[in-house]
This record gives C-alpha cells, sequence and structure tokens, in this order.
C-alpha cells in the first residue's frame, strides 16, 4: 500500500509516507530534504552512488541534488520528510550555508529534531510552535560535522539553468541552448550531465514540476499551473508529478487545505 500524506505548516513542507512498489524517478527539489527511515530499508541513488537508509537513518539531501528512491524490497518503508527553503536556514543560522557532505548518518539528536517538527507540521500545530522547532533542528544540523561550505555551479552551468527557467512555459530548445554555448546539441547534453548528473531534459522537466507545484500551492488553481509550466494537459502534469511526489496534484493540494 502506497500512502504519502504532505502537510504544510510556517513554510515547512512535511511528507509522512509509506511504499513498497512505488519508485521516485530522478528528480531534485529546490528545498533542502530532511528525513529518517522509520521501518525498512530505504535506497536511493545519489552522486553516482547506491545509498541505504535503514531503520533511524537520517537522510540529508542539497538543495538541486538529483536522486531517485525505493524500498529495499516488498516488505516496503516507513518514513518522514521535511522540505525547508534554503533562505529559512541560513536567516534561523545567521548567514551560515548549510551543505550537507553526507548523505546518511545515524544521529539520534538530529533525528528526533526532524521527528518532532513532522509530528507539529503533520498534527497542524500552529506556526508559532513550527519555527520553535526549526530553531532547534537547525542548531542541531549546525552542531554535527555534515556542515560545509557550499558547492558553486561553473558559469557554464548557472547560466545554461537560467535559460531554461526562464522558459519553463516552453518545450525545451536543445539547439539553440546548445547555440548560446557554441557547442553542438550532443556536446551541450554531454557537458551539462558531466557537471550535473542529469541531462538537460531531465532537469528542465523537474523545474517544471517544482515550478508548477509552488504554483498549484500559490493559487489553487491546477489548470493555470498546466498552462504557465507549458504542460500538455493535466495528464501530462499528474504523470510527472507523481512520479515526484507519489500523488497528483489534485490529492496534493487536497491534502494542504
Amino acid at each position: 500500500m502506497e500512502i504519502f500524506n504532505y502537510k504544510k505548516s510556517a513554510e515547512i513542507l512535511s511528507l509522512s509516507a509509506t511504499m513498497a512498489d512505488f519508485t521516485y524517478k530522478k528528480h531534485c527539489h529546490e528545498e533542502y530534504a530532511l528525513g529518517v527511515t522509520l521501518r525498512g530499508i530505504q535506497q536511493y541513488h545519489l552522486g553516482g552512488s547506491l545509498h541505504s537508509s535503514h531503520r533511524n537513518g537520517v537522510m540529508l539531501f542539497n538543495p538541486q541534488q538529483y536522486h531517485d528512491g525505493s524500498s529495499y524490497d516488498r516488505a516496503g518503508i516507513d518514513y518522514v520528510m521535511l522540505y525547508i527553503k534554503p533562505e529559512m536556514f541560513t536567516e534561523v543560522l545567521g548567514g551560515h550555508e548549510l551543505r550537507f557532505t553526507t548523505p546518511i548518518v545515524y544521529d539520534s539528536r538530529l533525528a528526533r529534531c526532524i521527528l518532532s517538527l513532522n509530528r507539529a507540521v503533520q498534527n497542524g500545530a500552529d506556526d508559532a510552535l513550527c519555527t520553535e522547532l526549526l530553531l532547534q533542528l537547525a542548531a542541531e544540523a549546525a552542531r554535527t560535522d555534515i556542515a560545509a561550505d557550499p558547492r558553486t555551479d561553473n558559469t557554464f552551468i548557472r547560466r545554461a539553468k537560467e535559460m531554461m527557467y526562464c522558459s519553463l512555459d516552453q518545450v525545451l530548445k536543445l539547439d539553440d541552448l546548445a547555440q548560446e554555448f557554441s557547442l553542438s546539441k550532443y556536446q551541450f547534453i554531454r557537458e551539462f550531465k558531466a557537471h550535473t548528473g542529469i541531462s538537460p531534459y531531465q532537469f528542465f522537466l523537474n523545474c517544471k514540476v517544482e515550478h508548477a507545484r509552488q504554483s498549484i500551492e500559490k493559487t489553487r488553481d491546477i489548470y493555470a499551473a498546466v498552462a504557465d509550466c507549458g504542460f500538455t494537459d493535466l495528464t501530462h502534469l499528474n504523470r510527472h508529478f507523481k512520479s515526484m511526489f507519489g500523488v497528483t496534484p489534485y490529492e496534493y493540494i487536497a491534502q494542504l487545505r
């Protein structure tokens, strides 16, 4: 049985999930993603390696860090995740930027902070309590040795991403992008994937889905998101949205009401 419960409070998105057969396609989030495996073994590919989070494993993803995800076996997994905007952590930590260098740690104090904040958001606690728990989580993350200076993209990748961000309502035109860098289409694809670990098409599609999610949260208008993000129709958006979040846009927004 696949269950994905999303809630949001104080701009923190919380997920409580159970899954066995479902498999996340390769994707990333604009937020930090911090989670705890409660049951089973959760596996995902990250940075060219396969990682396994066992019970009580704390999973740490940086913004725009590409990964997939699945259960190790048919017994399934239970886990929670928090999605926290980078600027929130930066503000809480007085301008310090986190960069997680270890994808999985077994740190009981950090796990308790994640679970406490997740529980508060899932139970509809007020913003004041969620904010207080976020402060505790940020302090705990900064206390550990998993923080390091953020990695910066090179000029080519930064410019390529900016160009794609500016055309999310259109189809991806690889020839035009490649021409901007005096590369062939296949040279552009190869260079982009070498630096990011994902193809330009996968990156562009990921951005479209993320933009659609943010649009739906703000306007509650799924059909406007279809048009604004350049999806062919609702079925097109549904398919890609579910591959990233485990639910359709309608199911997602219904949970956040």
